[in-house]
């Protein structure tokens, strides 16, 4: 078996080069990188905040002046009919965005980036929650009804702007897959070694990985993943409606405990990663690169504006206008970066063991052991350290979890726009379930296929080069909207609002 996992460890060892040269062009051409700062900045760093800047500016900042109303059109009580609620379309993107990636990519880019990473987590962030707003706009404004379901998102979106051709949509869809089932052996392999850990924790006691209890949890998680992925979206939400809040509350809970417990280190904290961002040494020092890419890369992996991977449960929801689950979208990357990246970004910082005498052996240690090793130098006492890693390590299971969940739905929805067939979305659900299963045969194995697992950086990366085009040639169509939105007047958002013919849901819902 180890020899079978060797080998495709090996067949994928170009996805960490070609995912890294995408990220870093055109950085990586003397030309370019000899030129004084701009040298420095990455496509991708432009595509992505530049993108972000100039549609918060064409929605007259939409994610500030609309935000209060999102929440309150969020928390709502409303009777839906065909879809799922606004607020448990937020749930579930939410599944997908408040993932490990949190923890790791937060960790990840203070280790390479320093702490000034985190400043422009948050800028890419603040300017990211105008992109996700746009393309949950888009999704909506597209989206088409299925039985008592709304299909949607970027396949469909992609298709309707990009002449109607069938195969934009099939190579989208085609694409978001690929996407998620290379980034299933990750979810599947964090969720059954987060429970081994938790295991460990409660009885003092090492598990071996190729024990009965691996397997035996393998199987269950396996087994309760299929249970909600072939009840289809609706049911996939019960779960997430569950989890999702509770996740979310226990870990920020928690971080602040931690916080208020350290609070002499919070200004540190704000020194060290203002510092980290503006200071001579990294502007001119030749690390502002690295510590603005560390930024936006890991909080695009974390909130995935832009990526039009979260606009699968927007175009779901039952919205009563297509740029109300804008703005819920726009929260939906607040709280996954502002919020629980932020806390992260605490315990690592304060934490100090990233300086030091003993930096070296820290670095030396994957991204998850160096936020518990964080958390450890964070906690008085053995005892009510073993309580906060337990807490966090329940965290850190389900966040993994609802990504695995995610990441299956939504494949489910674009195959959609591939075809409507039970025995196709069928065949789509249980693919990802064996590549879920694979992730948890690797753990079992001791191995930890990080050339596969690369491929999460140049899906990322890939999609976002081919989602953020189609939302600017989309654009025009949502401003026509955030209009009409905007002046509140009563009238039904139709076709006409956006000057097209083919939103047929919107019209045939105004014309009841």
């Amino acid at each position: 078996m180890q020899e079978v996992f060797a080998s495709i460890n090996g067949v994928f060892s170009f996805i960490g080069p070609v995912s890294d040269f995408l990220w870093d062009f055109p950085t990586n051409f003397e030309w370019y990188s000899s030129i004084p700062l701009i040298g420095e900045i990455s496509l991708a760093v432009i595509v992505l905040l530049g993108s972000g800047i100039f549609f918060s500016f064409k929605l007259g900042f939409m994610q500030i002046t609309y935000f209060k109303k999102g929440i309150r059109t969020m928390t709502e009580k409303r009777s839906v009919d065909t879809g799922i609620s606004p607020l448990a379309a937020f749930l579930l993107s939410s599944a997908m965005r408040v993932g490990p990636g949190n923890i790791l990519g937060v960790t990840g880019a203070i280790a390479v980036g320093g702490p000034g990473a985190l400043f422009w987590m948050w800028v890419s962030a603040f300017f990211g929650m105008a992109v996700a707003y746009m393309e949950a706009a888009l999704a909506q404004i597209f989206k088409e009804k299925k039985d008592d379901e709304f299909v949607g998102g970027l396949p469909f979106y992609g298709r309707k702007l990009i002449g109607n051709k069938v195969w934009v949509g099939v190579f989208l869809s085609l694409l978001y897959i690929l996407y998620a089932l290379c980034c299933l052996p990750a979810q599947g392999f964090n969720v059954v070694s987060s429970v081994g850990r938790i295991a460990e924790i409660a009885t003092g006691s090492t598990i071996a990985v190729d024990s009965a209890f691996y397997y035996i949890v393998g199987a269950v998680i396996i087994l309760l993943t299929a249970v909600a992925v072939f009840g289809g979206i609706k049911k996939v939400t019960k779960w997430t409606d569950k989890m999702v809040p509770v996740m979310a509350v226990v870990y920020v809970l928690t971080v602040l405990v931690l916080i208020l417990i350290n609070l002499d280190a919070v200004p540190y904290f704000f020194k060290e990663v203002f510092s980290g961002a503006f200071s001579p040494d990294a502007i001119f020092g030749g690390l502002f690169g690295t510590v603005l890419a560390q930024g936006v890369k890991r909080g695009l992996m974390s909130n995935e504006a832009g990526q039009g991977t979260i606009t699968m449960p927007a175009a779901a929801a039952d919205a009563s206008h297509p740029c109300e689950q804008g703005v819920i979208a726009s929260i939906g990357v607040f709280l996954d970066t502002i919020v629980i990246c932020t806390l992260t970004g605490f315990v690592v910082v304060m934490a100090h063991c990233w300086t030091g005498s003993g930096s070296e052996a820290w670095f030396a240690l994957d991204k998850l052991p160096m936020f518990t090793e964080s958390l450890a130098e964070l906690t008085p006492g053995t005892a009510f350290n073993a309580v906060i890693t337990i807490l966090i390590t329940i965290c850190f299971c389900l966040f993994a979890y609802t990504c695995l969940l995610g990441m299956i739905s939504f494949s489910e929805i674009a195959a959609n726009r591939i075809s409507r067939s039970k025995t196709f979305i069928n065949v789509v659900r249980i693919v990802g379930l064996f590549v879920a299963a694979f992730g948890i045969l690797c753990n079992m194995a001791g191995l930890e296929l990080g050339n596969l697992w690369a491929f999460s950086d140049l899906g990322n990366i890939l999609i976002v080069y081919f989602n953020i085009p189609i939302v600017y040639v989309g654009a025009r169509y949502v401003i026509r909207a955030t209009k009409h939105y905007k002046l509140d007047d009563g009238t039904p958002f139709t076709s006409a609002v956006i000057g097209r013919d083919d939103c047929q849901y919107w019209d045939d819902k105004a014309s009841k």
